[in-house]
């Protein structure tokens, strides 16, 4: 894997002041599935409202999350749904698997400058995630769905909208994110790129397009550990 054994040093990150993290896959590893659970109920969602069966669900659920980048997106184009009612049951989840990182919040805390959660999800669930880890009060702000007028990550436009109301200067800002194409804008705008990959790569609930691979341009670091990979870029080595 591309950059996974290059590890970061204070140095690559000393121009940063603004560190901006996705929330599911992300802020929490991949084996923790939380994002599991949301998914099940998205595809029960899409059945319910369609009266398919759910494999068909599934289907057409993951065709609107590759094409519009979000299930919601899908939804609300194409069937013209109600997305605080979708957001409420897609996140009818239980926050208990999520352990508590008193090793990450340290990290976050001692990070120097900004930091922000800008996810696909809601605000809720990203509190709720959060709250869980340990780590919600290290935290200036929550850029939510909502937020973006539920136009989604990779949209170019949902960045700005991001940069402009933070007046986050991406020259001095780092992203991390678990999906490659979430960092094709952070990257062309500057911003330092940190992919976060599953522990032995192993993408259980990921679609082929969704995992990394060797030709990722857009990802400057790639990590299976994002606390071991804030605590060592804050050492002084």
């Amino acid at each position: 894997m591309k950059n996974l054994d290059r590890l970061p040093t204070k140095a690559d990150f000393a121009h940063v002041t603004d560190w901006v993290f996705d929330l599911d896959n992300t802020l929490y590893p991949h084996h923790v599935n939380l994002f599991s659970q949301i998914d099940r109920n998205m595809t029960a969602y899409v059945a319910a409202l369609l009266t398919l069966d759910p494999v068909e669900a599934k289907v057409l659920q993951k065709q609107y999350y590759r094409d519009h980048g979000t299930t919601l997106q899908g939804l609300m184009l194409h069937h013209g749904i109600d997305p605080n009612d979708f957001l409420e049951k897609a996140h009818a989840i239980d926050y208990e698997v999520v352990p508590a990182d008193p090793a990450l919040g340290e990290a976050i805390k001692t990070l120097p400058g900004r930091k922000f959660i800008f996810t696909n999800g809601s605000v809720k669930h990203a509190e709720m995630t959060a709250r869980r880890l340990g780590i919600l009060d290290h935290f200036d702000d929550i850029f939510d769905i909502v937020a973006a007028d539920f136009v989604p990550k990779p949209a170019g436009d949902t960045y700005d909208k991001f940069m402009s109301l933070h007046r986050v200067d991406t020259k001095h800002a780092a992203m991390f994110e678990d999906l490659p194409r979430n960092l094709v804008v952070p990257k062309a705008l500057g911003m330092k790129t940190v992919l976060l990959v599953p522990r032995n790569f192993e993408y259980e609930f990921a679609e082929a397009w969704e995992k990394s691979s060797d030709t990722d341009e857009q990802a400057d670091f790639v990590t299976e550990d994002l606390t071991g990979f804030l605590t060592r870029l804050l050492q002084d080595k």
